[in-house]
């Protein structure tokens, strides 16, 4: 057996690469601009979202396994420090997982790479806390 054969494949082969990835950071970014339950990780981001789109497709590709085309334009993500200036509380952690759960619901992510991804998320997200509440 070569390495190729026991390779597992990436999240983002799993979740069916570059066009369903790009699908799933639209319908976040819809879910975060039409439901009044995510109003406070809306008031972060600028109007209009495209710019937010494409930063979070550049990254999730490359967090994914896909394609590094966030590190190739902008250079090590650097989370926790580009995300210093808003106020990042569980509140905003929270409303973050959930908008990104019903996205992967509504775009069909299969349910265990759901899980997978919701875990990962989760651990990037909490260490992003930057305030108390």
């Amino acid at each position: 057996m070569n390495a190729e054969e026991t390779q597992q494949p990436s999240a983002y082969e799993l979740i069916g690469g570059d066009a369903r990835l790009r699908e799933l950071v639209d319908r976040f970014y819809d879910l975060m601009d039409l439901e009044a339950e995510f109003a406070g990780i809306r008031a972060m981001h600028p109007t209009p979202l495209d710019g937010s789109r494409d930063k979070l497709y550049w990254f999730l590709s490359g967090w994914t396994g896909g394609p590094s085309m966030y590190i190739e334009r902008f250079g090590h993500p650097r989370l926790r420090a580009r995300h210093l200036p808003y106020a990042i509380t569980s509140v905003e952690r929270d409303q973050w997982l959930r908008c990104m759960a019903l996205a992967m619901q509504d775009v069909g992510v299969e349910e265990s790479l759901q899980h997978r991804l919701m875990q990962a998320f989760y651990q990037t997200a909490d260490w992003m806390r930057n305030k108390a509440g």
